[in-house]
């Protein structure tokens, strides 16, 4: 569960709808069998599949996002992620809607997967990745559950970010006659004067 309780990014929103539900459960579990966790293991779904399963989640919050109404993106999720309310999803997504975040452009684009397709311990599948576009580039982690032979979405977290790495900007020259610029705080310790 590290990633989702630890998500970063710019215009990030994270659900945790099926953990936060789970997790009076897991608290319950005996410390062994919390530290005799199994690591993650490869999921077997080939490119395509992830790609489909990708694309949908990320485009249903797209539509969601556009028309305010979370009520598709909450009954194509799992159990888990139905939890919450629709009104809940536009809670957790109001700064993307808010910020009108355009996701259309991932239905052209190829993602490229940064953490592939992998089945935790508690059995979600779990992914990571990007959506390479210019200037931005869409960011990803997604959970699936399975439910009734197929992964239904039971997490989601979305951020923009930059394609590549950006190089600082120059200092502005002095104009004539301005008083020089204060001299910057470091976030260094101070040392200690010699004795």
């Amino acid at each position: 569960m590290r990633a989702f309780a630890l998500w970063r990014g710019e215009v990030g929103a994270l659900l945790l709808a099926g953990l936060l539900a789970a997790t009076p459960a897991l608290a319950q579990r005996p410390v062994q069998a919390q530290q005799a966790a199994q690591p993650p293991k490869p999921a077997n779904i080939d490119r395509n599949g992830v790609i489909i399963l990708v694309r949908s989640a990320l485009l249903a919050l797209d539509h969601a996002n556009k028309t305010g109404n979370y009520t598709v993106l909450r009954d194509l999720g799992a159990p888990g992620f139905q939890v919450n309310s629709a009104a809940k999803l536009g809670d957790i997504f109001a700064k993307q809607r808010n910020d009108k975040l355009d996701l259309s452009g991932i239905a052209v684009i190829e993602p490229q997967l940064s953490l592939l397709p992998q089945i935790e311990s508690n059995g979600l599948m779990h992914m990571a990745g990007f959506f390479p576009s210019v200037p931005s580039q869409v960011n990803f982690e997604l959970m699936y559950a399975p439910v009734d032979g197929q992964w239904r979405l039971f997490g989601i977290s979305v951020s923009i970010g930059q394609a590549a790495p950006a190089a600082p900007e120059a200092p502005a020259a002095p104009q004539a006659g301005a008083a020089p610029p204060a001299a910057a705080k470091t976030a260094a310790p101070k040392q200690a004067p010699k004795q």
